[in-house]
């Protein structure tokens, strides 16, 4: 069985949970991102974050969770360095269904995974481990996170396989990325513990894992691990393990804990909230369309080929520039040249953000093609130009030369000139036809790609005579 508790920040938010200092603590030097609320000093009281509530509610929407009548936020109580206060603030359904979502579920492989409960709560602190051994280790702590808004959910022990837990993180962080609540992408910004059992067995929770590749390993060896203990008759103990990177396994780390060793109280200095009805509604009327509906759209209405609208709907950054850069007569050929060329131009966060490509000048590109002064070949090698200088596409045509060579004249001398240098290639054209794309591709090549290609294959066809 195989469970999962992910850690989400809503990196979207300007201020903490509870207080005014920065959401996106990564820009501060260490501790300098810290006031007297989010420290816990004796005497200063939390103010709930109301943009916190309402983004955290979009994800339980969006996860088909149950949302409650009323918020209850709780202490959870444990001594930990990175825990300013030595209790953390967060939701737990003690006296009913207070938590911002529960009993939801999403579809992965035609297989519901089941959402126990969405929980809305404050992140801790970092703990950073410096020294060359174990003698010379120091532990630093940086409380700049402290306080970070965070969304805890909890599914139920659905997942078949390692390989169908890191299918499902994928797919939710594109949906909370589309939702526009986080950026799954920065550091710490979403994290994974699994919760895996065998049969007859007890509960292991496996921490301290890097990346979701990570996750999907650290649960295969969990599961080998202990149904090799539970072939030899050794029982399976119930603790925490963390995952060690560098050897590739799971290492002991504390017994578990269980909701009563957190010595759970109400959070006296947090009011219940009611979540009435009219925010609710207006909540979700607000939320994006959802990745499955602009799959829809785009296949239904544009023609899309399926496999390039689940690529193209499930990335808000391209589906962003497909949205601002086309129309109904150029939508086919501008997802096609995003999903086929542009993700591999700008495949990192850092490319992305270097890009100086705008949606116009793939409207553009696109119209160049169509009108004939370029070829697709050509109009590629002009994406990587505009990409790294963000010139327009006439500039890049008429200064570097790309511009689609459709002169019969001029490609009938360029035909000739490869004819002579590949005779074999001519005798097989003659007689295979089908070979005839190797000249093509020879002509083409000798171009640079600004040879018309319909053109340049009938002149070919008649040169040859076939």
């Amino acid at each position: 069985m195989i469970g999962l508790e992910i850690h989400c920040q809503l990196t979207k938010l300007d201020s903490k949970l509870f207080c005014s200092c920065k959401a996106d603590y990564r820009s501060f030097e260490p501790n300098t991102n810290i006031c007297p609320v989010c420290m816990g000093i004796p005497g200063t009281l939390p103010r709930l974050n109301k943009k916190a509530v309402e983004k955290a509610t979009m994800i339980a929407m969006a996860l088909n969770c149950k949302t409650p009548e009323k918020l209850g936020f709780f202490r959870k109580n444990y001594f930990y360095p990175d825990l300013p206060k030595n209790f953390q603030i967060t939701q737990l359904n003690l006296y009913g269904p207070t938590s911002i979502g529960q009993e939801g579920k999403i579809a992965i492989d035609d297989k519901d995974i089941r959402i126990r409960r969405i929980q809305l709560e404050e992140d801790p602190g970092r703990l950073i481990y410096e020294g060359a051994s174990e003698r010379t280790a120091i532990t630093l702590v940086d409380y700049n996170r402290a306080g970070t808004p965070l969304v805890e959910i909890v599914t139920e022990p659905d997942f078949e396989n390692p390989r169908h837990v890191r299918i499902f993180l994928n797919v939710l962080s594109d949906l909370l990325e589309n939702l526009g609540v986080s950026d799954p992408t920065l550091e710490g910004a979403m994290r994974a513990d699994a919760n895996v059992s065998v049969e007859g067995g007890n509960r292991v929770e496996v921490k301290n894992i890097g990346s979701f590749h990570d996750l999907e390993k650290a649960i295969h060896f969990e599961l080998t691990r202990q149904n090799s203990l539970k072939e030899r008759g050794i029982e399976i103990a119930q603790e925490t393990r963390h995952w060690d990177d560098k050897r590739k396994i799971t290492v002991s780390s504390r017994s578990k804990e269980e909701d009563e060793d957190y010595r759970y109280i109400l959070e006296g200095d947090i009011p219940w909230v009611a979540m009435d009805e009219n925010s609710l509604a207006r909540w979700k009327q607000n939320m994006p369309e959802s990745i499955s509906s602009k799959k829809e759209r785009y296949v239904s209405k544009y023609g899309i080929a399926s496999q390039v609208a689940d690529v193209l709907s499930s990335d808000k950054y391209y589906s962003d520039l497909f949205e601002q850069a086309h129309n109904t007569s150029n939508a086919k050929e501008i997802a096609n040249i995003i999903t086929t060329d542009l993700m591999g131009l700008i495949d990192t966060r850092e490319k992305r953000e270097q890009s100086k490509l705008t949606p116009s000048h793939l409207t553009e590109l696109v119209s160049a093609i169509s009108a004939g002064k370029i070829t697709k070949s050509s109009a590629k090698n002009a994406l990587q130009e505009i990409v790294k200088t963000g010139k327009s596409v006439s500039d890049i045509i008429s200064s570097t030369g790309m511009a689609k060579i459709s002169d019969e004249s001029e490609l009938a001398k360029i035909i000739d000139e490869v004819m002579t240098l590949e005779p074999n290639a001519v005798v097989q054209a003659k007689e295979n036809p089908q070979t005839i794309n190797y000249l093509v591709g020879k002509i083409m090549q000798k171009t640079k790609g600004k040879a018309d290609p319909t053109t340049t294959l009938n002149l070919l066809k008649k040169k040859i005579g076939i």
